[in-house]
């Protein structure tokens, strides 16, 4: 596998993978590798002939009382995962690679940054976006594998490719979750041994609330229904019913339907979502 930590080196690479006539995906990522990133991956080796994992903790989307420093850095132990799934390269950039002019959270996502996370992490998405822009330019890949777990973040990047004009093709992967429904995320290390026990109760709730929906409960009885549960574990950040296509409410021309949610068990904050078809309702 090649490692690569400056961009000049990363372009000759890459002007040599393109030269020989092979597509690139590229999978972006925070580091703290688990099974669902693993899942990224696979997709990513379907699509395209080389695979690049990028592992960069982004200080733009990161408030002041965000986890930025306590987040789990674990490079030694991501490489080793890599290597033993074969992938090409890995691209661990110094801050001032990304950001070579010093970091700026001025990068406006527009309306969609405004709602369901980003109200409660506001600049989130603008950083975010940021390091994905940049990260396209440098890599320019064919192919970038996110997934649906950070639903909202995926809209927000197709749109970014859309009003940019990028030529990537975004390939999102379901959510892979534990045996008992908990979504996989790096931060599931902050729980605590009780917290880890309580924590799936949140996607139990999302089932829950799916079925009464599909029963004939109304949307708004539903979601309220869905609040009182989960506060008796959790502190609900939000949870909403909404046109899975573009985060808005619900018309009879929407086809898919989400359910997305966020909640803090204790220290940790949690994001989940369901997506199902109207027709299933």
């Amino acid at each position: 596998m090649h490692i690569f930590n400056q961009i000049g080196a990363l372009e000759e690479y890459l002007k040599s993978c393109r030269e020989a006539g092979r597509s690139i995906a590229l999978v972006p990522t925070m580091g703290g590798l688990h099974e669902g990133h693993l899942k990224l991956v696979d997709k990513a080796k379907e699509c395209s002939n080389v695979v690049m994992v990028s592992v960069f903790v982004n200080p733009t989307q990161f408030a002041e009382n965000e986890d930025y420093e306590a987040y789990p850095k674990t490079l030694s132990e991501d490489k080793k995962i890599l290597e033993a799934i074969k992938v090409d390269a890995m691209f661990i950039p110094f801050d001032n690679e990304i950001y070579p002019d010093g970091s700026s959270q001025e990068y406006d996502v527009g309306e969609m940054g405004k709602i369901l996370c980003g109200i409660f992490r506001p600049m989130h998405f603008n950083g975010v976006a940021q390091v994905v822009a940049r990260l396209f330019d440098i890599v320019k890949p064919d192919y970038a594998v996110f997934g649906e777990k950070d639903y909202q973040q995926l809209l927000i990047i197709n749109s970014l490719i859309e009003r940019q004009a990028i030529k990537t093709t975004i390939v999102s992967v379901p959510t892979l979750r534990e045996s008992d429904g908990l979504a996989m995320s790096t931060r599931n290390s902050y729980l605590s041994s009780e917290d880890r026990t309580n924590a799936p109760l949140f996607y139990q709730q999302l089932v829950a609330t799916k079925a009464s929906i599909q029963n004939g409960t109304d949307i708004p009885s539903a979601t309220e229904q869905a609040v009182d549960a989960l506060s008796v574990v959790f502190d609900v950040e939000y949870i909403e019913v909404l046109n899975a296509n573009n985060l808005t409410e619900i018309t009879t021309s929407s086809s898919e339907i989400i359910i997305i949610s966020a909640v803090r068990l204790g220290e940790t904050r949690l994001i989940d979502n369901i997506i199902f078809r109207r027709s299933d309702v």
